[in-house]
């Protein structure tokens, strides 16, 4: 199993600071930081940020100072604001972040072949396989067909998992497709006025050809659907047998570089991202 590492590299909890620093007498909020907490509600917030893994106490002061952070849409401007962590939304430079890091959501790039389930009783390879360790109270986020590759969202976040596979919230997803057969002009526009099934109608979000080479093209498709097998579906419907099909994004998160059989840790900022799509 290959994993990479979440890309930023900041500072948990205070993480790395001493109390001398925190004493540091050059500092000009030392005396603040400090005094005994008082008996207002809520933490202060550059305590929850510290928590959260955004840097030192002192770094999200600084961040405050330069009006980086909001609160429930307003811009902090003031030092010791109390927020209760349970329900503020905050945001850095207008994204917003997870404070409540006790939920983890990894990016998988799965590979052809591979089942999409945490186990299988005939043998065959799984997401939880390609896991290992890191399975233990994850969820996968909806499902790829077994021969179907890219991009499969894993969380301990089980509301989360929910609101995104759940066809209501009408989370985007993009494929490439390389299908048989050259692609008439005027598909995109059949595609995004709907093609009827054998169970109802479905239209696409969007429809870009992206290349054509000795009889085999391949296409972008984006769309909200989820039922089983819909994108191979869809494109039998009008002429274009699938050969490869791979998922390439989903809502805000991107497979990008990630290689095959690749994992990595999701970044706040992406997780907030998918807070805000879903309504978390």
């Amino acid at each position: 199993m290959n994993t990479t590492p979440d890309d930023e590299s900041t500072t948990e909890g205070g993480e790395g600071w001493s109390e001398d620093m925190e004493l540091a007498p050059l500092h000009p909020r030392d005396a603040q930081a400090a005094e005994p907490d008082d008996d207002r509600p809520g933490e202060r917030l550059q305590k929850v940020l510290a928590r959260a893994g955004v840097g030192s106490r002192r770094v999200c002061e600084d961040m405050i100072d330069e009006g980086r952070i909001s609160v429930n849409g307003k811009v902090v401007t003031v030092q010791g604001m109390r927020v209760d962590p349970e329900t503020a939304v905050i945001a850095i430079d207008g994204r917003r972040i997870d404070i409540k890091n006790d939920k983890i959501t990894y990016a998988m790039n799965k590979p052809f072949g591979v089942i999409t389930a945490m186990s299988d009783d005939r043998g065959r390879p799984t997401v939880g396989d390609m896991m290992g360790d890191l399975a233990a109270g994850l969820v996968h986020v909806g499902r790829l067909d077994q021969d179907t590759e890219g991009l499969l969202l894993l969380t301990t976040d089980g509301e989360l998992a929910h609101r995104l596979a759940h066809p209501s919230y009408e989370v985007k997803k993009t494929y490439l497709a390389q299908v048989s057969g050259s692609v008439p002009r005027d598909l995109g526009r059949r595609l995004r006025n709907g093609i009827e099934l054998e169970d109802g109608p479905v239209a696409v979000d969007s429809f870009d050809l992206m290349d054509t080479h000795a009889g085999q093209s391949v296409v972008e498709i984006v769309l909200h659907e989820g039922r089983k097998h819909i994108v191979r579906r869809l494109l039998a419907e009008v002429g274009l047998p699938v050969n490869r099909l791979t998922r390439t994004a989903v809502g805000p998160i991107e497979l990008a570089r990630m290689r095959t059989g690749t994992i990595r840790k999701l970044t706040r900022s992406e997780v907030g991202a998918l807070h805000e799509l879903v309504g978390l």
